[in-house]
């Protein structure tokens, strides 16, 4: 990680909830790729966060985009930098769970197909909330929001399933409470080119129903329980896990949040296998991608060596 990071490019004066994870997040992406960075907004929580014309708490140029083309604007801007003979500044998005999973995937997905070269940020506080809690496809099983009182009765949506298919050069998972995690990976992208999608946990202290103070805890415990792992994937294929959790059980990470006070013994059982069943995919991905990039090596090496 770069040892020269030492300008805030987020400034005071934004109108985040107190305790929002979104600025924290938000922070310490822009302090990684510093000044030569344009940001791509989105109505959402991040948007709210910039702040309107002609008042912003960014410290970079920023561009609002519709809720649904995050992705496309960037790559636009990125090619409009290019067209122009700039090729070092960074073009990078940043949109909630709303404009990801749902509304904004098609555009995504368009743009990740033809590897087009920005930063995307999914800042995934798992709902709706700039707009009342409402349930996204992102929203976990079991949880309460406005639209799923008695408790959401889908499974989330597996984003970084959807974007490793796509081959694109890097995806990662972050969190918030990893902070020398999150910019290293920042920075890695940083040095990439063509699509690279960092999914960063963002807990939303109204929606989760969670004390001011508690989105870093939480945040931690959503990774030590292994609902959250932190991984890497390359080129679509290669995974790498980040970190080892302490495998402690989920009803530590739930029971923290008001958004799960009404689920069950039974249901807290299901989201513990399904997440020990998650655990132990991603590993074996790990392993299989791990042996197939060895064998790789190998044989080119063999092949160079004939």
């Amino acid at each position: 990680m770069r040892s020269d990071i030492s300008q805030d490019v987020l400034r005071a004066g934004h109108a985040a909830c107190p305790g929002c994870a979104y600025p924290m997040g938000m922070r310490m992406v822009l302090k990684t790729l510093g000044l030569r960075t344009v940001v791509v907004v989105v109505p959402s929580c991040a948007a709210i966060i910039a702040g309107p014309f002609p008042n912003t708490s960014l410290g970079v140029p920023s561009f609002h985009s519709a809720f649904e083309i995050a992705a496309p604007t960037a790559a636009g801007i990125s090619a409009a930098l290019k067209r122009q003979g700039v090729d070092d500044v960074t073009v990078l998005a940043f949109a909630g769970d709303g404009g990801t999973f749902d509304i904004g995937l098609q555009a995504l997905s368009g743009a990740a197909d033809r590897n087009e070269d920005f930063i995307y940020v999914c800042l995934d506080n798992e709902g709706y909330m700039n707009t009342g809690v409402q349930v996204s496809s992102s929203t976990p099983q079991y949880s309460w929001t406005g639209t799923t009182p008695s408790g959401n009765t889908r499974h989330k949506k597996q984003i970084m399933e959807i974007m490793a298919a796509h081959r694109i050069p890097y995806a990662a998972t972050a969190s918030i409470a990893f902070p020398e995690d999150l910019m290293a990976k920042v920075e890695k992208a940083k040095g990439m080119r063509g699509t690279r999608f960092i999914h960063l946990l963002a807990p939303c202290v109204t929606g989760w129903k969670i004390a001011p103070d508690e989105a870093p805890l939480v945040s931690r415990l959503s990774v030590e329980s292994n609902v959250f792992p932190l991984y890497e994937i390359f080129d679509g294929l290669r995974y790498e896990i980040n970190h080892q959790p302490k495998r402690i059980p989920v009803e530590r990470y739930l029971v923290l949040q008001g958004r799960f006070s009404h689920i069950s013994a039974e249901q807290t059982e299901a989201i513990q296998t399904e997440t020990d069943r998650a655990w132990a995919e991603l590993c074996s991905r790990e392993m299989r991608s791990r042996q197939l990039y060895e064998g790789s090596k190998g044989t080119a090496a063999r092949v160079s060596g004939d």
